[in-house]
């Protein structure tokens, strides 16, 4: 390698380090300060904060509507050939009149006879060249679908509002159920690790007994047997701990270089704490049935936009044009002889609906359907939370239950473990017997640290049903 290259690479080095450094970032978070990045990062919450926006647009657009409305027209067009019209005779008529009074004679010497019909003059009005340049103003004085919809406005926007709200509770549910599954994952990986620890100071310490004679080397398999599967344990753990945070990034929308510490404790205790009663539930808590109950107000409006059809829309206006007739293409010209006619209107339209076929009444009719349906629904979702807090709360309750037992078990197991260690090492205790205290702790670990999950599990669920869930 040549010097100037490792020179280089010399210089590009804390560069790179740096570059290396900034991209990786270390955030230590709580679960509620996890669930706080989230609400931020992720991308399908981010998408309906747009829709929100978006919805605030829309509301923009419908205010636009009920605005002056002013438009400009400029046209130029050319005749190759002017338009002709026919014309009743009017000249005949009066040049025989003329005659006819002057008593004007014929070659034949009598008087000239007016004759009964004249028949048509072809005529070419205009000229090649026209040119025309104005503006309008109309004002919508009224109409049915802009009046309902400047009166559903908020209610759209509530709509939008609730559904990023459904969405965050969605995403709060996702982060917790992700931290709480690292911190129970953490803790079964202490435990395992304690194990691994305790059946390698067994083994080690029935190695010297085996060497002086007190011990058989079935025991030390035994012993090798149960380390070994341990092991194996412990690798399985580590790999489920490197998804969990993986998964729990995903759900807070953050890199997957970055690096997490998480700082909320997990204890039987903090799974008891801000229990909540259900005793003050309204259905208007869940954040879905404020979305529907929104969505019905916007479906009563519509059958008022169906039903205000009847109404007559009626729009005033003002145009103002200036015209030009010219033999040749000089619109551009300025003076007296090159003149531009104004012409200036005002007026009102109105729209009167008189018969649509009985396609107005329908449609109506099609709307109340629609909300009618849509009660339904809300009182089946109504039904379903009913279910769900009563099974939440039920759920709840039993793991908690089962994480105070599964809880005293493993005290139990780690003083029988504490007792047939001691036995043992006092020379009135078999090895096997050792090995299935062990074992009996580890199950009994295993245990509780399921039940405890569960319990997390449940109280996030119940959380949920009873829309606090923050």
């Amino acid at each position: 390698m040549r010097a100037s290259n490792l020179r280089f690479i010399l210089c590009m080095a804390p560069l790179l380090l740096f570059l290396q450094t900034e991209a990786q970032t270390k955030r230590t978070v709580s679960a509620k300060e996890a669930v706080e990045l989230a609400l931020q990062q992720v991308n399908d919450l981010k998408n309906l904060k747009l829709d929100y926006e978006a919805q605030r647009a829309k509301n923009k657009e419908i205010e636009g509507s009920a605005y002056p409305q002013i438009s400009g027209t400029l046209s130029t067009q050319h005749f190759f050939a002017i338009p002709t019209q026919v014309l009743p005779d009017f000249i005949s008529p009066s040049v025989y009149g003329v005659l006819t009074k002057e008593g004007v004679k014929d070659g034949n010497g009598n008087p000239i006879q007016m004759p009964g019909s004249f028949g048509t003059i072809p005529a070419q009005f205009g000229v090649p060249w026209q040119a025309s340049a104005g503006f309008t103003v109309q004002q919508l004085l009224f109409q049915a679908d802009v009046f309902v919809g400047l009166k559903a406005r908020k209610t759209a926007m509530d709509y939008a509002s609730a559904n990023v709200r459904v969405g965050e509770d969605k995403v709060r549910e996702n982060v917790y159920t992700a931290y709480y599954a690292i911190l129970i994952a953490q803790k079964q990986q202490y435990y395992v690790n304690e194990s691994k620890k305790r059946l390698e100071k067994l083994l080690y310490d029935m190695t010297e007994m085996y060497k002086n004679g007190f011990v058989e080397k079935l025991d030390i398999e035994k012993t090798q047997v149960s380390l070994n599967n341990l092991t194996t344990t412990k690798a399985q753990l580590d790999n489920l701990l490197q998804i969990g945070y993986a998964n729990l990034k995903l759900q807070m929308g953050i890199p997957q270089a970055d690096t997490l510490e998480l700082t909320t404790p997990l204890s039987p205790t903090e799974v008891k704490q801000d229990i909540l009663s259900d005793e003050n539930f309204r259905y208007e808590d869940r954040n879905e049935v404020q979305a529907l109950l929104k969505v019905k107000k916007l479906l009563e409006l519509d059958v008022q936009r169906n039903q205000l059809g009847r109404i007559p829309t009626v729009a005033a206006y003002w145009n103002y044009s200036q015209n030009a007739l010219r033999q040749d293409f000089n619109f551009f010209k300025r003076g007296s002889a090159y003149p531009w006619f104004p012409t200036s209107i005002v007026g009102v339209n109105i729209n009167v609906p008189i018969f649509s076929g009985f396609a107005r009444d329908q449609k109506i009719k099609q709307a109340k359907i629609a909300l009618e349906k849509h009660n339904n629904t809300i009182n089946t979702v109504e039904q379903g939370i009913d279910l769900q807090k009563l099974a939440a709360k039920k759920n709840f309750i039993t793991n908690i239950e089962q994480m105070d037992a599964a809880e005293k078990n493993m005290q139990l197991a780690q003083n029988v473990y504490n007792t047939t260690k001691k036995k043992y090492e006092q020379g009135i205790g078999s090895s096997f017997e050792v090995l299935t205290a062990d074992t009996e702790l580890q199950t009994a670990q295993s245990n509780y640290f399921n039940a405890l999950y569960n319990a997390v599990l449940a109280k996030i669920t119940y959380f949920k049903a009873l829309g606090k869930l923050n």
